[in-house]
């Protein structure tokens, strides 16, 4: 007899990426702030779900390190710490600089113009002080060449792990602060072009790298960034 086709595991799986999306988002944007306790049935009747996948969806977060749970205690909206977010910044920007290498021989001209438009609304978004459309922009023209890529396991590292990050870029993109990016990114794409491997790997490290002083100048308990300089974000 042939093996039945059930649908149900394949609709919850799908409704639990969606819950996770939308409750990862939220905490990225800010409508979760740090510190926030996280109640399943609150969260549940916010997005219109049941609570299984708003539980499944929390532990992922977890596992990103946007949330906390302790058992038999609540869990809340984890705040900014400067050791894990050092941790995914060196994570994130080993797997980006591998995707780069990957997709360089494998970038057609309609990436490179694509990743070309990408920085252009990234730099629009920072005039406008959008840090929402910044972060858009910028997601998509860093996420061309790992889709190019085609490497499963670095996609799933940088989906774990740049979250994380981007709560602390929108400090940042709120602001004309990231500028030094566009004109990394206008590097990048040069070098792509010119099938530069080696260098475009290195410019692309480079611009989660300028990440490292922003973390190290992270006020913990406030969750706020002292100083804010210009050149420092990708």
């Amino acid at each position: 007899m042939p093996i039945p086709a059930f649908t149900e595991p394949t609709k919850r799986a799908l409704l639990r990426d969606d819950v996770y999306t939308r409750l990862r988002d939220a905490i990225v944007d800010g409508t979760l702030t740090p510190g926030e306790r996280l109640r399943d049935q609150e969260l549940a009747a916010w997005l219109g779900v049941s609570r299984t996948p708003v539980r499944e969806a929390l532990l992922q977060l977890g596992q990103a390190g946007l949330v906390l749970a302790a058992p038999g205690r609540s869990t809340t909206v984890a705040t900014l710490d400067a050791r894990s977010l050092m941790g995914a910044q060196s994570v994130v920007a080993a797997m980006h600089r591998l995707a780069v290498e990957q997709a360089v021989p494998l970038l057609r001209a309609a990436d490179l113009s694509a990743m070309r438009e990408a920085n252009q609304r990234f730099a629009e978004a920072l005039r406008r002080g959008d840090p929402d459309a910044a972060i858009a922009a910028d997601d998509e023209f860093h996420g061309i060449p790992v889709r190019a890529a085609a490497n499963p396991a670095a996609e799933t590292v940088l989906e774990q792990f740049t979250p994380a990050l981007r709560r602390l870029e929108r400090m940042r993109f709120s602001s004309l602060s990231g500028r030094a990016s566009v004109a990394l990114h206008d590097r990048l794409v040069q070098l792509c072009e010119d099938g530069d491997v080696e260098a475009a790997a290195a410019v692309s490290h480079e611009t989660w790298e300028t990440l490292r002083p922003l973390i190290a100048s992270l006020d913990e308990p406030t969750g706020t960034v002292a100083g804010l300089a210009d050149d420092q974000a990708p």
